[in-house]
């Protein structure tokens, strides 16, 4: 083969990397700028597409809600029937005291109780009785009949029956303390969840009011991040965000529920508490488990785009880009909308179709 003959090869090689580069949709340009701009290596086309843009951290997972269970008297603990990393339902029974010193007041005021309760009926019938004849007393009656009693009811001195009602108010509210009590004695789970901690066990002396058992609804789990202020200042409660706990190939979606109005700083950066929702979460997510969060902070559709990298001189909404212009760069200011991670929306200065230089 003749030198002639090779180097007709190289060139018809070269053709054709260059037809399909351009059918492809991106070709490649050999032009430099004559302003000093680094070099130009590829031509991409604005088209119409998609324009978005995410933040990214790393947050820790956590429960939504985290309750803690004490019992309502004091006492020592009869049984503990769940440890940390158990699942319970609502209403499940998780611990209890020795209650037999609350079940025998509970006796104690019902007792008391039905006895005021058959005093107001004898006071009751008194009443009646009494009324009764004081009324016939009032009737008039033959000059011989003996003479009505100067006194009685109701001019008595007081009402046995309102006492006798005050009596059985008394006893009944005594009652309700007495089994309000007895409940006490016994811990429940409100919620269905799981057990993150347990403070004691059988023997000890439980305190009223102070927590025995702490209790996570998992069923709703949340993750709280951190965003340095320049991310955090783009976020918005209702934002909708991507999920991926460490160590799971799955990924769940969320959303910004809370951003703190004030921020921490690390000697290096500002940073902004941000909690997060997560929607539908696995059975198998771990509290204290590490995840990515992305957030997507802006979003259009169907915009007129071109890759971000071929836009520069960014100020505002304006920033420049090199158009080609028959066999040169011609540099355009066009006018930017939504500044996304890989493109970039043009509100002006811009057609579909043009072609425009991007930067590695």
């Amino acid at each position: 083969m003749s030198r002639k003959t090779g180097r007709n090869g190289r060139w018809i090689g070269a053709f054709l990397v260059m037809a399909g580069a351009v059918a492809a949709g991106i070709i490649l340009a050999v032009l430099r700028t004559d302003t000093g701009a680094p070099a130009p290596t590829v031509v991409a086309v604005a088209d119409r597409g998609e324009v978005t843009r995410d933040v990214a951290t790393t947050g820790t997972i956590e429960p939504a809600t985290t309750r803690g269970l004490a019992f309502g008297v004091n006492g020592t603990v009869a049984s503990v029937s769940v440890r940390p990393g158990n699942r319970v339902t609502k209403g499940q029974a998780l611990a209890a005291l020795d209650g037999t010193g609350a079940a025998d007041d509970v006796s104690d005021a019902e007792a008391a109780l039905s006895e005021a309760q058959s005093r107001l009926t004898e006071a009751k019938n008194v009443s009646v009785s009494t009324t009764a004849g004081a009324t016939d007393c009032a009737r008039p009656k033959a000059a011989a009949a003996r003479p009505c009693a100067t006194r009685g009811y109701p001019d008595t001195g007081g009402d046995p029956v309102l006492t006798a009602e005050q009596r059985v108010y008394q006893a009944a509210h005594r009652v309700e303390e007495a089994e309000q009590a007895l409940k006490g004695t016994t811990l429940k789970a409100p919620i269905a969840g799981t057990v993150l901690a347990v403070e004691g066990s059988v023997g000890d002396h439980a305190q009223s009011g102070s927590t025995f058992v702490s209790l996570a609804d998992t069923d709703a789990m949340r993750v709280r991040a951190a965003f340095p202020e320049a991310d955090a200042a783009t976020l918005l409660t209702g934002q909708p965000a991507t999920i991926m706990p460490a160590g799971s190939d799955g990924t769940y979606a969320g959303e910004v529920v809370q951003v703190d109005p004030v921020g921490t700083s690390d000697g290096t950066l500002v940073r902004y508490g941000v909690l997060l929702s997560v929607a539908h979460p696995p059975s198998d997510l771990l509290v204290g488990q590490s995840a990515q969060v992305e957030v997507r902070t802006g979003h259009v559709d169907n915009a007129l785009r071109v890759p971000s990298t071929a836009v520069h001189d960014v100020s505002g909404d304006s920033g420049t880009v090199l158009v080609r212009s028959g066999g040169g760069l011609v540099e355009r200011t066009v006018t930017l909308g939504l500044q996304g991670d890989e493109h970039t929306e043009i509100v002006g200065g811009l057609a579909e179709g043009d072609q425009v230089v991007r930067y590695r």
